[in-house]
């Protein structure tokens, strides 16, 4: 008869285990001088070949482990892992702090750890996801999940959302950036401000309907610069009335 082999249950050493490196991903983390400089001047970024997102050349890049890696890590430690907020609000939900973020509890073999989440100041949905993320690998990070990771540099940042994890991001056709930068141009436009406006760190990343907007609001104010200069030069071009009677007299025979 076969000895039967024990299998010891999982621990929480398992969270310590290193993340095998298809597991590991890359987040660009520029300075807020790459930052402004790319909003100043798209040109000045480029399509990284690392993150397939558009920033500063020079942007250094920090290993960090995704909300679904994390997520099947904490499974094959406790199947029965949970989180839940460390209060809530009248309406029943999670109580977010006067800064937007979140502090949880984070539960693994009935152990339980404090974390915290934060988007930055972001809103919407995505926000809410990358909060929670952020916590889980915050609270995680207290029983030692990708704590090798965390000693390299400040990974305590956003996970990127969907939009911005596509690579790359479709660039609008030439003939129409043509159209649009010629607008730009004419209107003297700030690109910066536009990039701003529109949520994109380059113009050509602006969806249709963004760009027919963009249209709209370009030809609208060139419209209105047409028509400025063209009442200023009537106005130059109009004389007094005095003016005109001094002619008449001049002309009238004696």
């Amino acid at each position: 008869m076969n000895a039967q082999v024990k299998v010891e249950p999982p621990t929480l050493d398992k969270l310590r285990e290193p993340f095998p490196q298809h597991h590991i991903s890359k987040l660009p983390k520029p300075t807020k001088a790459q930052n402004d400089a790319v909003k100043a001047d798209f040109k000045k970024g480029i399509r990284c070949k690392i993150c397939g997102g558009w920033h500063h050349p020079d942007v250094v890049h920090l290993d960090y482990v995704g909300h679904a890696a994390l997520t099947d890590r904490l499974l094959d430690t406790d199947p029965h892992w949970y989180w839940e907020p460390v209060s809530f609000g009248q309406d029943g939900l999670p109580a977010f702090d006067q800064n937007g973020g979140l502090w949880i509890k984070l539960t693994v073999l009935d152990v339980t750890r404090l974390g915290y989440g934060s988007a930055d100041g972001k809103k919407g949905g995505d926000a809410i996801k990358e909060i929670i993320g952020d916590a889980l690998r915050n609270a995680a990070m207290r029983f030692g999940a990708a704590l090798d990771l965390w000693h390299k540099g400040d990974l305590h940042a956003d996970e990127p959302t969907a939009e911005e994890a596509k690579e790359p991001k479709a660039e609008m056709p030439d003939a129409e950036w043509a159209r649009l930068a010629g607008l730009i141009k004419a209107t003297g436009t700030d690109t910066a401000d536009m990039c701003k406006h529109y949520g994109v760190e380059n113009l050509r990343h602006l969806d249709q309907d963004q760009y027919g907007k963009a249209l709209e609001a370009l030809n609208t104010k060139l419209a209105r610069m047409a028509k400025a200069e063209s009442d200023q030069k009537a106005k130059q071009s109009e004389k007094p009335a005095s003016d005109f009677a001094e002619v008449l007299e001049d002309e009238i025979p004696y």
